[in-house]
């Protein structure tokens, strides 16, 4: 799916937009430990721009493959919730974020198991 593709080169751009504000702009604003939680949200985003191209990659050379769409559309899920809570928590300090995170890391390991299972069953 094109699509993956595309979210995937996105991804990237806000990532590498992102971690250069982290560097540059937030460092005189965030407390050591709040800098650090921005970083591994910037840094799983990062991760999961390579799962989205692998998924897309996968939905594109065999398009039967389903599960490797679900993977593709768990990534995604899991950058919004996972990455997206971290940077909420580090910009507010409000740890009610932190409650959101697990369920985006769980949404990249469900991605990952589904995107290992297309890859079992090509």
């Amino acid at each position: 799916m094109l699509t993956f593709f595309v979210l995937a080169a996105l991804s990237g751009a806000v990532a590498v937009a992102l971690g250069a504000f982290g560097a540059h702009g937030l460092r005189r604003h965030l407390s050591a430990e709040r800098l650090a939680t921005f970083e591994t949200g910037v840094r799983y985003q990062f991760y999961h721009v390579v799962g989205l191209l692998a998924a897309g990659w996968m939905t594109v050379q065999w398009p039967q493959t389903r599960l490797a769409w679900v993977a593709g559309w768990l990534f995604v899920l899991g950058t919004l919730l996972f990455a997206g809570a971290l940077y909420g928590l580090a910009l507010s300090g409000r740890r009610s974020f932190g409650a959101v995170a697990p369920f985006g890391g769980a949404a990249f390991i469900a991605g990952w198991l589904c995107l290992a299972l297309a890859a079992w069953g090509i």
